[in-house]
C-alpha cells in the first residue's frame, strides 16, 4: 500500500519528468530555427524566442533560488527587463541563460524530500504549499514552452521536423505502441512517449 510519503515522492519524481519533457520539447524546437529567427518578432505585442528564453530563465532563477526559505520573487529580479533585449544576443548566450535557469530548478528539486511537499513557500508574499508552487511553475513553463514550439514551427515551417506524433500518423503510432507493450510487457510505454 502506498503511504503519503510514497505519494509525495511519486509527485516529486513526476514533476521532474514533466519538466524534463518540456525542456526537451523547447530545445527540439529551438534547434530548428536560425540565429536570426531567435530574435524575430511577429508583431509589436509578441515576444521573440530570445525574449521567451530570457523570461523563463529569469523566472527560474527567482523562483527556485533558496526555494524553501526565501520568497520566490527575489528583490534583485527585474521582471520587466526580461522582456527586453540589450543589443544583439547570441544563441550561445541565450542557451547559457537557459541552462543556468534549468540548473537552478534541478538543484532545488534535488534538494526536496517527500516531507517538504506540504511545507509553505511564498511567491510575492502569497503562501503556497511546495506542491502548489511546483504546479504553478510547471504550468507557467509549459505555457511559454508552448509559445516557443508554436513560434519556432511558424518560423521554421519549410524544414520543420515534428516533435511529437506526425500529422496523419496517429493510428499507426498507436498500433506500434500496443505491439511494443505486448512484446515487452510494458504497460507504461516507452521512455520517449512518457517524457512528453
Amino acid at each position: 500500500m502506498m503511504t503519503s510519503m510514497d505519494l509525495a515522492q511519486h509527485y516529486l519524481d513526476e514533476i521532474r519528468r514533466q519538466l524534463r519533457g518540456h525542456k526537451r520539447l523547447a530545445e527540439g524546437a529551438l534547434a530548428q530555427v536560425t540565429d536570426e529567427q531567435l530574435l524575430a518578432i511577429l508583431d509589436p505585442e509578441s515576444n521573440s524566442l530570445a525574449v521567451l528564453i530570457k523570461h523563463i530563465a529569469g523566472n527560474m532563477r527567482s523562483r527556485f533560488t533558496d526555494f524553501l526559505n526565501s520568497d520566490g520573487e527575489k528583490p534583485d529580479r527585474h521582471r520587466d527587463e526580461e522582456f527586453e533585449l540589450d543589443g544583439e544576443v547570441t544563441r550561445a548566450e541565450l542557451m547559457r541563460w537557459w541552462e543556468e535557469g534549468w540548473a537552478v530548478v534541478n538543484r532545488a528539486l534535488d534538494s526536496l524530500k517527500p516531507q517538504d511537499v506540504l511545507k509553505t513557500v511564498y511567491i510575492r508574499e502569497e503562501p503556497h504549499t511546495v506542491l502548489q508552487a511546483l504546479h504553478r511553475a510547471l504550468a507557467h513553463y509549459a505555457f511559454h514552452i508552448g509559445q516557443i514550439v508554436f513560434l519556432a514551427k511558424h518560423l521554421g515551417t519549410h524544414h520543420w521536423q515534428t516533435l511529437s506524433v506526425p500529422r496523419g500518423q496517429s493510428e499507426e503510432f498507436n498500433r506500434k505502441m500496443v505491439e511494443q507493450r505486448r512484446e515487452t510487457g510494458n504497460a507504461v510505454g516507452t521512455k520517449a512517449t512518457r517524457e512528453l
